[in-house]
């Protein structure tokens, strides 16, 4: 079967694919890479692909052939168009970024450049609510929980692999893990085709969707392999993130916060916002009952985090408004 999918459009979804599946790790799989580090990486790397394929199979069925779940449906704000060189500069960035640990939002960094500046605003104000949603929640949250079950866990290490809080992460992992595919899946299936053609038939047929999820399952294979690569780094800067225990409890708070954002409204926002913001409210919510850290010290940490994401932002929508002109001024240069 005969692929149409341009060269541009081909680049661009496999620096997205690894960008946002490298960069998420971090929020998605992190807290279950660095709690299982005594399985061997392919027997994790095989629970989240059959998770991920399961997905994809759902949404593209249940869709009519759109893996994105329907965030990109309003094309008044995410106009269909052939991408061009310019479109694969912005996840080329997040792949540079993620391997410097910076825990940028890929949604801003990859859709803004495809988006109006009403699907910017609508992506950028959902996403900031959900910043201080979540930070609202993990802070009370864990008011109630670090005096009380995350002072025990403290004291209690040598339990953490017991059974049934083995079984609790994984199946915590595995909602969590869904959910934000299907948040994310628009960040790398923007470039490819959607909609329906003219025959009423899926704009990405089977074929080409079987090669597409084959391509993100073996970016996610390396990704297992690299233990989660350098973002890694920020999350280990936190409380008692490793232990199997306060893995599940911030995975499941995690996946609850995205599932009712997802089941909100269809708009694309960064999940990534609204892990830092989870984090953020945990960290000073623990730092304050336990004076583990002093509250400059942990202002610091959650600034720093911010900072990284705030910087990507502005890199997102410098590049969503430069390169298009960039690009037309060249093609006027040389076409005069």
């Amino acid at each position: 079967m005969e692929i149409d999918i341009g060269l541009w459009a081909a680049i661009g979804f496999i620096f997205a694919a690894y960008a946002v599946v490298g960069n998420d790790a971090l929020q998605t799989l992190g807290t279950f890479i660095n709690s299982n580090r005594k399985l061997p990486w392919w027997a994790l790397f095989l629970f989240a692909a059959a998770i991920l394929v399961v997905v994809f199979a759902y949404g593209y069925m249940v869709n009519g052939g759109d893996p994105s779940f329907g965030r990109l449906d309003n094309t008044k704000k995410y106009p269909i168009f052939e991408p061009q060189w310019y479109h694969a500069l912005p996840p080329l960035m997040l792949v540079l970024l993620t391997r410097l640990g910076i825990p940028v939002s890929t949604t801003f960094m990859v859709l803004t450049i495809f988006a109006t500046m009403a699907g910017m605003q609508s992506m950028l104000v959902k996403s900031m609510i959900g910043y201080v949603v979540a930070f609202v929640t993990g802070g009370v949250i864990y008011a109630v929980l670090a005096p009380t079950i995350e002072r025990w866990f403290l004291k209690t290490a040598e339990q953490q692999h017991a059974p049934v809080w083995v079984l609790a992460q994984w199946v915590t992992t595995g909602y969590l893990w869904a959910v934000w595919l299907m948040q994310d899946f628009a960040n790398i299936f923007i470039f490819l085709p959607r909609g329906v053609d003219e025959t009423g038939a899926a704009a990405l047929n089977p074929y080409e969707a079987s090669i597409a999820v084959g391509g993100i399952v073996l970016l996610l294979a390396y990704t297992f392999w690299n233990r989660g690569g350098p973002v890694q780094r920020i999350l280990k800067t936190k409380t008692s993130v490793t232990d199997i225990r306060s893995a599940t409890i911030i995975d499941f708070t995690y996946a609850s916060l995205l599932f009712y954002f997802k089941e909100l409204n269809n708009v694309p926002m960064s999940t990534t916002w609204v892990f830092l913001g989870l984090i953020a409210g945990r960290e000073f919510a623990i730092a304050t009952i336990d004076n583990i850290r002093s509250p400059g010290a942990t202002a610091k940490i959650v600034g720093m985090d911010a900072a990284k994401a705030f910087l990507g932002l502005v890199i997102s929508v410098v590049m969503a408004v430069g390169l298009p002109l960039l690009a037309e001024g060249l093609a006027g240069n040389f076409g005069g």
